[in-house]
């Protein structure tokens, strides 16, 4: 399918690709991992093309197509629906041209082909595509220009999976996902019957869904058999072997150094020792793979209070007068909860937290919260209201006004900030380092209860595993919401679900609702299936109905200007004066309006029926 031949790509003079080969058969499900910033969405663009490689090539099978996530979604009136069909860019040519071909023989090739790609089948795969990612069919048919931009993300990939390339790239599909559409693409990807590869850092979709892992780690690529566990678990071996190699060579070094020491100031031994200083100078070091992991941090212990530590009693909460989001929710939430809510995004999770957090009051009904209560709140949008002019530490030395440098230094320390990278502008950190920065803001205080909106969606891999760690470290509340399964199955211990306005405890695990959401899918395709044949018989049984009176009121018609010709003619000079004329001219005048008369009762009970 696709083969990357000794590739070397360099950007600001930094190398992020030397010598580095792959190759990747047809049919393979890949996942693309590797630390944030090795390069995976660079080396995505050079597959594309979109980037010129500084040595080696990639070769595919000629005539691949190949499909992307779209960045550049349109804002105007074109339907959801209309702008994944128009993704299929042969189709849309061929239909566009057959709108004005005249030559028979390329006509009949057009028809053809459209239908070996299944045209007219088009709309509906793409609105299968659009609800399996949480847009109803009534919302198919509205302008993309009424979606935030996180839906129109959703809609780019609608259009990217609705193609269904030979070579299908996603970078990151589930950022802007919510469990339940998530739940759909991992089984649409399972079932995919071409090659894709795809970045996540999300680990349980890797092993749902792929065959194999390609590893981005020092400027080479690896590919691995396997899910992404059974990679881990390779790799780890390898790491293994690499770090007792790296401890013979450190040990072999040292000698070398030993013999230097001992013999490089006597003139006889002076050119040995110079001869090992360069051998020792042209040693392979291997890394210590160890040091690779992500840096993990820590989160500040609250002092204990009695529970519950917030009471929600028969509440109603939302934005606007007399709408509520929510209704009589009622949530009793200990100090040492651990809570996860599930829902699908729209359901009033966000809503939920900004309740707790007092950040959004009640319409209606009471909360309690305990009078010294401090309360950490997370929430996605955030890192985009930093100061991106500010430095790490200026951003928290503004956050904490009565705390000597070297206290806060050490703040920023637990979550991974040496002086160099504290010293450094928001605008020059990294999605994962913004995230860290702002769970040190959140936590600064030591508060009792955590309220972590998808802290996980500008994460590495590896930095979830640490912010896992950190939470279970944690001794106060956790309210958690989360498309990350693995984070929720690894914290949470109460289920609760945000669902038709209501909050509800869900007593079974996650992978029951996971089953539930496919359940309720498949019953959503379902009876979208027989409404949809439910209107296709109700269209017909009015044409059917429809073609009777169409029928009779033609023949209304016809006998109504057969009687007025004839009412124009008895009333000509010729019919007055001649009575033999005119007594022919009332025998056809009677039979057409007898013949009327009976054509509009028939109308008439045609149209009741």
């Amino acid at each position: 399918m696709i083969q990357l031949k000794n590739i070397t790509y360099r950007i600001a003079g930094r190398t992020l690709l030397d010598n580095a080969s792959l190759s990747i058969p047809t049919g393979y499900h890949v996942g693309l991992v590797g630390p944030n910033g090795t390069g995976k969405s660079t080396l995505f663009k050079l597959i594309a093309g979109e980037l010129e490689l500084d040595g080696g090539e990639i070769d595919m099978i000629a005539g691949t197509k190949m499909g992307m996530v779209r960045q550049d979604m349109p804002d105007d009136d074109t339907s959801l629906l209309d702008v994944v069909l128009a993704a299929d860019t042969e189709r849309a040519s061929l239909l566009a041209e057959a709108e004005t071909a005249t030559d028979p023989e390329r006509i009949s090739d057009i028809y053809v082909r459209l239908d070996d790609i299944d045209a007219y089948g088009a709309p509906a795969r793409a609105s299968i595509i659009l609800s399996g990612l949480g847009f109803p069919v009534e919302d198919q048919s509205r302008p993309i220009s009424d979606f935030s931009g996180g839906w129109r993300m959703r809609v780019a990939l609608a259009a990217a999976l609705f193609q269904k390339p030979e070579l299908l790239l996603l970078d990151e599909p589930t950022n802007h996902l919510d469990f339940e559409a998530i739940v759909w693409l991992e089984s649409f990807l399972i079932q995919y019957p071409h090659t894709f590869i795809i970045i996540s850092h999300d680990r349980e979709t890797l092993n749902k869904t792929v065959t194999h892992i390609a590893h981005l780690d020092q400027l080479k690529l690896t590919l691995y058999t396997g899910n992404y566990d059974q990679f881990e678990e390779a790799h780890a071996q390898k790491r293994l072997g690499h770090q007792a190699l790296f401890e013979k060579q450190q040990a072999h070094k040292k000698k070398m150094m030993e013999f230097v020491s001992r013999f490089g100031a006597k003139a006889s031994k002076a050119k040995q020792a110079q001869s090992r200083l360069k051998s020792i100078e042209r040693m392979d070091m291997v890394d210590a793979l160890i040091a690779e992991r992500s840096v993990s941090f820590k989160f500040p212990q609250p002092e204990q209070m009695g529970s519950p530590i917030v009471t929600i009693d028969n509440t109603d909460v939302g934005y606007e007068p007399g709408k509520p989001v929510l209704t009589k929710v009622n949530i009793s939430i200990g100090g040492e909860d651990r809570i996860a809510l599930l829902g699908a995004n729209g359901n009033g999770k966000s809503t939920l937290v900004k309740l707790i957090s007092g950040n959004l009051e009640a319409m209606q009904g009471n909360v309690f919260r305990s009078g010294k209560l401090r309360v950490g709140y997370f929430a996605q949008h955030q890192s985009d209201e930093l100061d991106v002019d500010a430095t790490a530490y200026e951003v928290l030395r503004r956050a904490i006004k009565d705390q000597p440098e070297h206290k806060l230094r050490a703040m920023l320390g637990k979550f991974g900030f040496d002086k160099a990278k504290s010293d450094t502008t928001i605008e020059e950190l990294s999605g994962g380092e913004k995230a860290r920065l702002l769970f040190c803001l959140m936590s600064h205080d030591a508060p009792h209860i955590m309220l972590l909106d998808e802290p996980t969606n500008h994460l590495d891999i590896d930095a979830r595993a640490a912010l896992i760690q950190a939470l279970n470290g944690y001794e106060g509340c956790i309210i958690l919401v989360s498309h990350d399964p693995h984070l929720v199955e690894s914290v949470a211990d109460q289920l609760y679900l945000v669902k038709d306005g209501s909050v509800t405890p869900y007593n079974d695990d996650l992978e029951a609702y996971r089953q539930l959401v496919i359940d309720q899918r498949r019953k959503e395709r379902s009876d979208a299936k027989k409404d949809k044949k439910d209107k296709k018989d109700h269209k017909k049984s009015k044409k059917n109905k429809r073609n009777p009176v169409e029928k009779l009121e033609k023949k209304v018609n016809k006998y109504t200007a057969e009687k007025l010709a004839l009412e124009t003619e008895m009333a000509t000079p010729k019919a007055i004066n001649k009575p033999g004329v005119m007594d022919e001219l009332l025998a056809q005048y009677a039979v057409v309006q007898t013949s009327l008369e009976e054509a509009e009762a028939a109308w008439l009970e045609a149209q009741e029926e």
